[in-house]
């Protein structure tokens, strides 16, 4: 029986710092949007999160009230130690060196009283691999993070580390990618930088919407 994941990232938190382990909450106002999100998921699945409160209040939103929430703390976000709650720019002036290593050579490199990819791959994959074990068969839909989504995508797809998150999804023509909410199009203008030879699906339930999704992207009138 095959084991299917379904992968959620947790709602924004409008952070405009390095966000890891600081237990900060979600913006979940955006109703339409989550039950879109509802609607799109299955319906018999066995739902999971990480314990930071932004993705569990994001798990029960969509859908956590209807079956047990299974809370798995190794589904974290990247443990960005001294760095969380660190702008950019001041990580830059701080630790130069250490950070282009840490983002351009992903492996062992570690923030400053964190953690380094491999090692975030290693827990997180270890709670995978323990899900699977349980729950084998199942729908799996996981709420939890950025990082830890990527290392699911790297092992799924292979390849060298930074290859596969800095450049090698963006030349894969095998890589579809589905924007539930268009808006005014700016995000998938963006994700067409990022991803130029990518399928780019879109949907949303405002037709003036629909209308200003650009070039290249095929987007339909829907609610899911």
């Amino acid at each position: 029986m095959q084991t299917s994941w379904w992968w959620v990232r947790h709602g924004p938190t409008h952070q405009k710092v390095f966000t890891g382990w600081r237990d900060v909450p979600a913006d979940l106002s955006d109703l339409n949007r989550i039950s879109r999100l509802r609607n799109f998921l299955p319906k018999k699945s066995i739902m999971v999160s990480s314990d930071l409160k932004r993705a569990t209040a994001t798990a029960q939103a969509i859908g956590a009230e209807t079956a047990p929430l299974i809370i798995e703390p190794n589904l974290r976000e990247f443990n960005f130690g001294i760095w969380d709650g660190m702008p950019s720019e001041e990580i830059e002036k701080r630790d130069p060196e250490l950070c282009r290593e840490f983002w351009e050579n992903p492996g062992d490199v570690m923030a400053p009283e964190g953690e380094s990819w491999n090692m975030l791959k290693s827990r997180v994959s270890t709670a995978v691999n323990k899900i699977n074990v349980e729950y084998k068969g199942n729908n799996i839909i996981a709420v939890a993070h950025f990082g830890v989504i990527l290392t699911q995508l790297h092992l799924a797809i292979g390849g060298d580390a930074y290859d596969i998150l800095l450049r090698g999804l963006a030349d894969s023509p095998s890589t579809k990618i589905l924007e539930i909410g268009i808006y005014k199009g700016v995000g998938l203008r963006v994700l067409k930088e990022l991803f130029p030879t990518a399928t780019i699906y879109a949907i949303d339930i405002d037709p003036e919407a629909v209308g200003l999704a650009p070039d290249g992207v095929t987007a339909i009138r829907g609610n899911q």
